[in-house]
């Protein structure tokens, strides 16, 4: 299961990014913890301290000083999270994409995760100009949008940045929202497609495990395989579940 799980996600080796809202963190973190071989965790953007039970060398250390301290800690152990320091010590401070890319290469790791944006906790986003920061040698990109949206009404209770979930999507702010919303949010250019460059793209609908019905998400995932060829699959997920792959839904 472990195996296919890495092929799915499209993670089994390289840069691995994820980017949106509704369950990032979570899916990085499932992810590191299945892969056997040497394992990085950062970001690119401000973020929470690393999970307290991960299974992994934390340093925190200004940014010229990372390549080299993580690279020494790679040599004696498997897994390896990294950031720079922040004046609260619940957030670090991202790390520069390209710095990210030297530290892939030169510590050896097979599988680098960063998370790439922010999203303040909220279940959908769309990127502001400034988003997602995404290694230029990145292979895979993972954004994220949480089933629970559909038929709630746009607000800032669900949505960070709701100006821009409107420009992206079409939708009203207070109107409620749709798959065809979420289609448009996953297909767009502006959205959840925004800097992935010649990355592989691998949408992914979680939370699946809060509806009643699996159809909106199904729904949403057709057409937003309609809308673009810059992929091929959507996977509906539920991540409180041993296996947390629900459906994926394929061109």
């Amino acid at each position: 299961m472990h195996k296919n799980l890495l092929e799915t996600f499209g993670a089994q080796s390289g840069i691995v990014c994820f980017a949106g809202a509704g369950g990032k963190k979570t899916l990085l973190y499932r992810l590191a913890a299945l892969h056997t071989g040497r394992v990085a965790i950062t970001s690119t953007v401000m973020t929470p301290a690393f999970r307290s039970r991960l299974e992994a060398t934390v340093i925190i250390d200004e940014e010229q000083n990372l390549p080299m301290l993580v690279c020494k800690a790679a040599v004696k152990t498997r897994c390896v999270a990294y950031a720079c320091p922040q004046t609260s010590k619940a957030r670090f401070t991202g790390v520069n994409s390209d710095c990210v890319s030297d530290i892939h290469r030169q510590a050896g790791f097979d599988l680098t995760l960063v998370k790439a944006d922010g999203a303040r906790m909220r279940l959908i986003k769309a990127p502001d100009a400034q988003e997602p920061v995404i290694p230029g040698d990145t292979r895979t990109v993972i954004p994220i949008v949480s089933a629970r949206v559909m038929g709630l009404p746009l607000t800032d209770r669900i949505a960070h940045r709701v100006d821009r979930v409107t420009q992206v999507t079409g939708a009203v702010a207070g109107e409620e929202i749709t798959p065809e919303h979420i289609a448009r949010l996953l297909a767009s250019e502006q959205g959840m497609l925004k800097a992935c460059g010649l990355a592989r793209v691998i949408p992914v609908i979680n939370m699946m495990d809060k509806l009643d019905s699996i159809d909106p998400a199904v729904e949403a995932a057709r057409r937003a395989l309609a809308l673009t060829d810059r992929f091929d699959r959507v996977i509906l997920t539920a991540m409180k579940r041993q296996d947390p792959v629900v459906k994926v839904v394929c061109r």
